[in-house]
């Protein structure tokens, strides 16, 4: 959705750095091969506590994972001693649902088991009751609600605390940031307008993600852009949200900097808060 809206502001040649899972988007990005990612905003905190020269310029939308489960599966507690299947340990929703479990007063690392198989093969398992739990990312939330595989136990578009707070947060090479900083301020406005097209023209959006072969599926596409908060973002402060992950993060030893370290050194809230100002809502 922002392709045509970076042309607008001025870029000419826009390329894309595609990876098949987000983990590998970051060498790419600390290396200054790409300059800019979206993406959740968990991963983006543990690579800034590694040191990497990333700065997290604001905040996208809110919402975007759903924790299916079996029927012995109706809160976040009922997964200790259950197994939950996930793409990869460290993936963002890995990393999501440990985030959950400590929060209620699990142990992630002792209390539940991780099942790691692709996600056409967990959704699979999860319809025979061979794990119990799933976290799924768009499309797969549709995909299990149309084959009513498994039930919602969490939806973060909706459940608090998680829904309180962003889930994607736009990023940028920080060199990139620091020289360019006319390009950055530009490329954010790209960026929270497109967000604002999902907002108001959530049919617009899914077609344009059909038309550029992100997906085939017009109505999962639909529903996704929907649930999405992306009207929010002028009412959320991301800074809240790279406090609230990061405390999160340390308490399931993630990351060993304080919030506050991780915001001095990794953000940059002066585009997000100027835009703020100039695009009226």
């Amino acid at each position: 959705m922002a392709e045509e809206l970076l042309r607008d502001e001025g870029f000419t040649e826009i390329t894309y750095a595609r990876h098949e899972d987000t983990g590998g988007i970051y060498p790419a990005l600390a290396s200054g091969t790409a300059d800019l990612v979206a993406d959740f905003a968990p991963p983006l905190i543990r690579h800034v506590d590694a040191g990497e020269p990333i700065t997290v310029l604001g905040g996208i939308h809110v919402g975007c994972f759903e924790l299916f489960g079996t029927d012995q599966v109706r809160a976040i507690r009922d997964l200790k001693g259950k197994t939950v299947a996930v793409r990869a340990l460290d993936s963002p929703p890995h990393v999501f649902l440990a985030i959950m479990a400590a929060y209620v007063g699990l142990d992630p690392s002792k209390d539940i088991t991780w099942d790691l198989h692709p996600p056409a093969e967990a959704m699979q398992l999860l319809a025979e009751g061979r794990v119990d739990a799933y976290v799924a990312f768009p499309p797969e939330a549709q995909e299990l609600r149309a084959r009513g595989i498994g039930h919602v136990v969490v939806k973060s578009t909706l459940d608090r605390p998680w829904s309180q707070y962003f889930c994607c947060l736009l990023a940028g090479n920080k060199d990139f940031v620091q020289k360019h900083p006319v390009a950055t301020k530009r490329a954010t406005r790209a960026f929270l307008k497109a967000t604002d097209l999902c907002a108001a023209e959530p049919e617009l959006a899914a077609q344009t993600v059909v038309d550029r072969g992100v997906t085939t599926r017009y109505d999962y596409a639909l529903q996704t852009i929907r649930d999405v908060k992306y009207g929010k973002w002028r009412e959320y402060d991301p800074e809240d949200t790279i406090r609230f992950y990061s405390l999160r993060l340390q308490e399931i030893r993630m990351i060993k900097a304080s919030p506050n370290a991780i915001i001095q050194n990794g953000t940059n809230w002066r585009f997000f808060d100027e835009l703020k100002r100039e695009l009226k809502g």
